[in-house]
């Protein structure tokens, strides 16, 4: 298993089956322009994109830069496997290299796949919290 930054469109489009809906070429591109952004990707032995971890940079006057983990995506095929730790402690070496204070996710109590996966990474639980959601109504989705 290979991890390597994505740096090209065909990367992100080719990994189509890791993410929750269909790319886009656009916001592809729009994803590697952005400064902060980061996409991972675990390649199996064939160069088959086994899984990914984005994370997004957010910086705060009083606290710093911090890395969001936004996604975590492992192929069916290649689960329980430790691709999705592995990705996770590669997004953590970079979020360290970019002098981020610290990276988080949110994730859903019930995701027992998800909270196994990041505390065997090194997460530690800060308990529970309410994420609430404004959803806008945007036109050419």
């Amino acid at each position: 298993m290979r991890i390597g930054r994505a740096t090209t469109v065909a990367e992100l489009l080719a990994a189509a089956h890791l993410y929750d809906g269909p790319p886009q070429e656009r916001w592809a591109e729009a994803f590697l322009a952005a400064p902060g952004h980061v996409m991972l990707i675990a390649y199996a032995e064939d160069g088959f994109p086994a899984g990914l971890v984005s994370g997004i940079e957010m910086l705060h006057p009083d606290k710093g830069v911090e890395l969001c983990l936004y996604e975590l995506s492992v192929d069916e095929a290649y689960r329980r496997r430790g691709v999705g730790r592995a990705l996770t402690e590669a997004l953590a070496a970079e979020a360290r290299a970019r002098g981020c204070y610290d990276l988080w996710v949110g994730v859903d109590p019930d995701n027992e796949a998800a909270l196994r996966t990041y505390r065997s990474a090194g997460a530690r639980d800060e308990g529970a919290f309410t994420m609430l959601t404004w959803e806008f109504d945007v036109k050419d989705r």
